[in-house]
């Protein structure tokens, strides 16, 4: 496929509440929109850099910037043979996998369109619908985490994810376990804690029967979360940590840990994803697919790459309602009673932009 034009968009959706995890509160999510043109039809990606550094050292201004200056010129009128090849012209620019997966992104939505078949199909996934569950940012108290812990309970999911820091983590946890004690319970430290506070704060977690601990440790550490695993019978999963297949084959080999979070835009775009995803699956590592607050766009492709055969852990996907009263995309991902959602089934990623709804959020654009 020929890139014949590239569109980029900033947008800054209201949340419906706020969402607050180890770094901060946030009221309102950033992130860039691109459309990509070729032949025709357009595509359409999500780049997940948000507006501050918090999870990542990429910014929805970073990502800009290196859109705009590096990538778009380096792939503008360059014939791709197949969505991850456009890997091969931006691999000059160090970093960044947050601006490079949007633009893959967006061309497995052309790819697909063009073979007539969906994301799903591309990638090899086996499932119409996936389980999910929902992640539940930091409270003023346990109490009113509790509270809403039971409010999406209610509305049908059957995992549930709650974020902790120093001084907000064994308790909170223990808050929700004894209010829910069936309930499928994790948690997210975010990079919080240091190995001496983690093996010595953390350890009562082991008693709440948790499907894992993820990322207590620093963004860019394997070691040690190798010396932490043994401290604890819980899992210990990586997240930000976890950068390539390279990163993945690193902590498989070093048992830093028992389970990996699979991000596509952290690790720069769906086939490295998917390539993380196969090398689990031959360990016998289990992936689940974390989620950045996306769009109806990036949700899609979550959805998609989650059908894969290795995903055994419910997602961080959920319904569009969890975040947005208003999304940028015409279709609604909705909670199906059993705690899944319908990953799409139209060519490409399977959605179509709401552009009324984007001419609200938008706060910048630009095409090339």
């Amino acid at each position: 496929m020929k890139i014949d034009q590239i569109s980029l968009h900033l947008l800054r959706m209201p949340l419906k509440s706020h969402f607050e995890t180890s770094f901060g509160r946030i009221y309102t999510r950033d992130c860039i929109l691109l459309e990509v043109k070729s032949g025709g039809l357009a595509g359409w990606g999500e780049c997940v850099a948000d507006r501050d550094p918090g999870y990542s050292y990429e910014t929805s201004t970073t990502a800009w910037h290196i859109l705009k200056d590096f990538i778009l010129p380096a792939v503008i009128g360059k014939d791709i043979a197949a969505p991850p090849a456009i890997q091969e012209h931006i691999a000059f620019v160090r970093g960044h996998p947050m601006a490079k997966g949007g633009v893959e992104m967006a061309l497995w939505d052309i790819y697909g369109q063009q073979e007539g078949k969906n994301l799903r199909q591309l990638l090899g996934g086996e499932r119409s619908r996936v389980d999910v569950g929902v992640s539940v940012g930091l409270q003023d108290s346990p109490a009113e985490l509790v509270e809403k812990v039971g409010s999406f309970i209610q509305q049908g999911y059957r995992r549930i994810k709650i974020k902790i820091k120093p001084g907000r983590d064994v308790g909170d946890a223990q808050a929700v376990r004894s209010a829910f004690p069936g309930i499928r319970l994790q948690v997210d430290a975010n990079s919080a804690y240091t190995l001496e506070s983690a093996a010595k704060v953390l350890k009562p977690l082991d008693e709440l029967d948790l499907l894992l601990i993820e990322q207590p440790l620093a963004d860019d550490d394997i070691w040690d979360h190798s010396r932490l695993q043994p401290h604890f019978k819980t899992a210990i999963c990586l997240d930000e940590s976890i950068h390539s297949r390279r990163h993945a084959r690193q902590a498989i080999e070093m048992q830093a840990c028992r389970i990996i979070n699979i991000k596509a835009g952290r690790v720069g775009g769906l086939g490295e994803a998917k390539a993380i995803h196969d090398l689990c699956f031959e360990h016998n590592i289990p992936v689940w697919c974390g989620g950045m607050l996306e769009t109806g766009v990036g949700r899609a492709a979550n959805l998609a790459l989650a059908s894969l055969h290795g995903f055994r852990l419910p997602g961080d996907i959920s319904a569009t309602d969890r975040y947005y009263a208003e999304d940028v995309t015409n279709e609604r991902f909705v909670l199906n009673p059993d705690s899944t959602i319908t990953v799409p089934d139209q060519p490409g990623l399977g959605i179509s932009i709401n552009f009324s709804a984007l001419e609200r959020t938008e706060l910048a654009s630009y095409q090339a």
